[in-house]
């Protein structure tokens, strides 16, 4: 497990002035700025300053951003907070940076690929699955009846999925 997990993402310039549209993948998206000071994936640290929301998002400051261009060149930039800083999650509850990279095994044993990355689209959490059998991806509802075992100290998935989804 990585020390530091992804809270959020720069969605682009909001005004002139190096004010931006932030994404928040938080629970409570304002939680955010609570996790401060945040990273960028190269491992640069800023601080974030929420000053309002917006249509899908926030807005806010970041350290060192003092107008729109410097503001553009950041969108796309993930936010990340350092790991121990966040809310310790129950049982059965997982953070998505934790399930990418598990190998996720059917009931039988049977390697169905490994976890390249989490979706919602509003239903409910998909897990996207890859592997060498799979012609494409494979979203796989991550519910409790689909997917009754994460064991994140062995690495493992053990997944029961729909008839036909393989």
């Amino acid at each position: 497990m990585s020390d530091r997990v992804c809270v959020g993402a720069v969605a682009g310039a909001f005004g002139v002035r190096g004010e931006l549209r932030i994404k928040s993948f938080c629970a409570v998206p304002e939680d955010i700025a609570s996790y401060n000071p945040l990273s960028f994936e190269d491992g640069r640290e800023t601080t974030l300053r929420l000053t309002g929301q917006i249509k899908n998002g926030l807005s806010g400051r970041l350290t060192g951003v003092s107008n729109k261009e410097a503001a553009d060149a950041l969108r796309g930039a993930r936010l990340y907070a350092p790991r121990d800083r966040l809310p310790r999650l129950p049982d059965d509850e997982f953070y998505h940076a934790d399930l990418i990279g598990l190998a996720v095994h059917d009931t039988g044993g049977t390697l169905l690929g490994k976890v390249a990355a989490v979706h919602n689209h509003g239903a409910g959490d998909l897990l996207e699955l890859r592997g060498p059998g799979l012609k494409g991806s494979v979203l796989l509802p991550f519910t409790r009846a689909v997917v009754p075992t994460v064991d994140l100290d062995a690495g493992r998935i053990v997944a029961d999925p729909p008839e036909g989804l393989f």
